[in-house]
């Protein structure tokens, strides 16, 4: 879109802010309010003109924009959506624009950074995500780039969830009626195996947050570190001056196998020892009967009377 247009008489492009194969997303203003305060336009476009995929486009968009809603809505570490709307096979959704910057800015490359920075910044994102993993809601695009520094209270802001971007990448199927996704959604490198191949799962996430932490530890990009041949897991260690404690926790979070890495975010920081765990409710024992000790009377032997004295009270009668 060019800088000028102006959307619903209502939100003005300023400018671009990205570009690519998951749609675009732009600076814009808010024409009716006061001051005219920035948001951020996201406009996402079926590849295919099926009318098919426009129908699941249309169920994919309405869905992801109510999880957006209620996730800004619920946490001030995700940006608020102000609008969504479709204009013929064209979506838009507007956001809060978020002043500050993304942390790529912090992640020099060739540049190792302390441990104590790591543990704040896994922290940041933790939190960030824990209230999306508590709605069941996978991100699936966690890296730098989408992790913005806001100015105001230095807190790490998550934008850009991956789910609405299936939109762009709807494309129609072989077999008629169906629909398929051109790419799966996410970043090389920061995406995992079971990600890659469309079926990410909540630790797909923390797959990713592990890789952005071992990214500043290591001061490498995650596709310039090598992977073990026979277990697929990347090698990193021998890179970074890391305690055990911090080594082992990246380490669960980064394994290739899903189910061995900690299930969501909140896992992760129990682990980190940022959060009290939540206790796992013991089963009451099932009440026990009250037990009645029963007394059996044992007869006692009956005294024999004395038959010499009844001999005698007999003679004597």
């Amino acid at each position: 879109m060019q800088s000028g247009k102006i959307l619903r008489n209502h939100y003005k492009i300023i400018d671009t802010l990205g570009s690519g194969g998951f749609g675009d997303t732009y600076l814009a203003q808010d024409l009716d309010l006061p001051g005219k305060p920035k948001c951020v336009v996201k406009h996402l476009s079926p590849k295919s003109s099926d009318p098919g995929v426009l129908a699941i486009a249309q169920r994919l968009f309405e869905r992801e924009a109510e999880t957006l809603y209620k996730l800004g809505k619920d946490s001030d570490q995700i940006p608020k959506l102000f609008a969504h709307f479709q204009e013929r096979t064209e979506f838009y959704l507007v956001q809060e624009y978020i002043e500050g910057h993304d942390i790529s800015k912090e992640l020099t490359p060739g540049k190792k950074l302390s441990e104590s920075y790591t543990i704040t910044l896994l922290k940041g994102i933790l939190s960030a995500l824990e209230k999306a993993h508590q709605n069941n809601i996978i991100h699936r695009d966690i890296k730098p780039e989408n992790l913005m520094r806001r100015n105001s209270d230095k807190k790490i802001v998550l934008i850009d969830f991956g789910a609405v971007k299936e939109i762009n990448v709807l494309t129609t199927a072989k077999q008629p009626g169906t629909t398929t996704l051109t790419v799966a959604v996410g970043t090389p490198g920061y995406m995992p195996s079971e990600q890659a191949i469309g079926k990410p799962k909540l630790s797909s996430d923390i797959y990713a947050v592990g890789m952005v932490g071992i990214k500043a530890l290591t001061g490498k990009d995650p596709h310039n570190l090598p992977t073990d041949p026979n277990t697929g897991n990347v090698i990193w260690r021998n890179e970074a001056q890391v305690s055990n404690h911090l080594a082992n926790i990246l380490d669960r979070m980064v394994h290739e196998y899903f189910p061995q890495r900690y299930e969501n975010a909140t896992k992760v920081l129990e682990a980190l020892g940022l959060t009290t765990p939540t206790p796992t409710p013991q089963p009451k024992p099932a009440p026990q009967p009250t037990q009645t000790k029963t007394v059996v009377a044992t007869p006692q032997p009956q005294p024999q009377p004395n038959k010499t004295r009844r001999q005698i009270l007999i003679l004597g009668g």
